[in-house]
């Protein structure tokens, strides 16, 4: 099993930066593809960005391209989310998910482990 734990979330201005991390502990870490995912109260689960296993293939949801990049480290079992040119409507509660499968984008959010949450709030 892979348990994920996410860090890093805080207060920020608009057109500042943040940078998230999602901690792995487990023995198949390596092997999942780990995708963001974020929330925000009222609102419907949003996609954010997913990595593969190798860090070398990523994706990004259309409303933060070209202003987030996700990164992984698979030496300390982390995967990073750099955000930059943060906006008020980037405010959510930030989820990492893992798919054993190295699925990046299963339908329906369909991962087999997901992180406590981390919340990301942008003011103006």
């Amino acid at each position: 099993q892979v348990h994920l734990v996410e860090s890093g979330g805080g207060l920020v201005q608009t057109g500042g930066s943040l940078t998230l991390s999602c901690a792995a502990t487990g023995h198949t870490f390596r092997s999942n593809a780990i995708a963001w995912l974020r929330q925000a109260p009222g609102k419907e689960r949003d996609f954010v960005a997913a990595i593969s296993y190798s860090g070398r293939n990523t994706v990004y949801g259309d409303s933060v391209k070209g202003r987030f990049t996700i990164t992984r480290d698979n030496a300390k079992n982390t995967v990073y989310l750099q955000m930059n040119s943060l906006k008020p409507e980037d405010t959510a509660v930030y989820y990492c998910a893992g798919n054993r499968q190295g699925i990046m984008t299963p339908p329906r959010y369909e991962y087999d482990s997901w992180g406590q949450g981390t919340q990301v709030t942008v003011s103006s």
